[in-house]
């Protein structure tokens, strides 16, 4: 075992006034793919959290590019916090996987909330919005940006070569 690498990719700490902070020795864009079904099951768990109003703490995530600079993200909003929480509940942000898994969610929840072109790749229903397994399946390999998000243009171009989506709730 080299002694100059790194053990652990996600160092963890909490801080006084209860900020949780993820050092991570790479870069958002350098994180794994993850399975759609975890993606789906975080989707799932994130619904629930919301729901049942279970609001998580403020998170900070510093993530190391190649050229040695940093990327800084903050979850300050309420429902990311949330959303956040409910994937470090079900798989831990403590590894490069639920780091992953976590900024994937983000991202997915950030696009169908700006993207009009992803509106058929969803279906809101009385109960929360069904996902299309294509775009699961996609987001979940997609890779990331330096800032944490899909990049938008790429996953796009790899939807748009799919059969055309289901305009039903019957995504599944």
């Amino acid at each position: 075992m080299n002694e100059d690498r790194p053990t652990h990719a996600v160092k963890v700490a909490a801080a006084g006034d209860g900020v949780m902070t993820y050092l991570v020795d790479r870069a958002p864009g350098a994180l794994p793919a993850v399975q759609r079904r975890d993606l789906e099951a975080a989707w799932e768990a994130a619904r629930g959290a919301a729901g049942a109003a279970r609001w998580s703490i403020v998170r900070a995530f510093r993530f190391r590019r190649t050229d040695g600079s940093f990327t800084d993200l903050a979850l300050s909003d309420r429902d990311a916090q949330c959303w956040a929480g409910a994937v470090d509940a079900m798989v831990g942000l403590g590894s490069l996987y639920g780091m992953s898994l976590c900024l994937r969610l983000l991202a997915l929840i950030d696009l169908l909330a700006r993207a009009p072109w992803t509106s058929g790749f969803f279906a809101l229903e009385p109960d929360g919005a069904t996902l299309h397994p294509a775009l699961l399946r996609e987001a979940a390999s997609a890779r990331l940006t330096e800032e944490a998000r899909f990049d938008e243009r790429s996953l796009r171009a790899r939807l748009l070569v799919l059969p055309a989506p289901v305009p039903s709730a019957a995504h599944s």
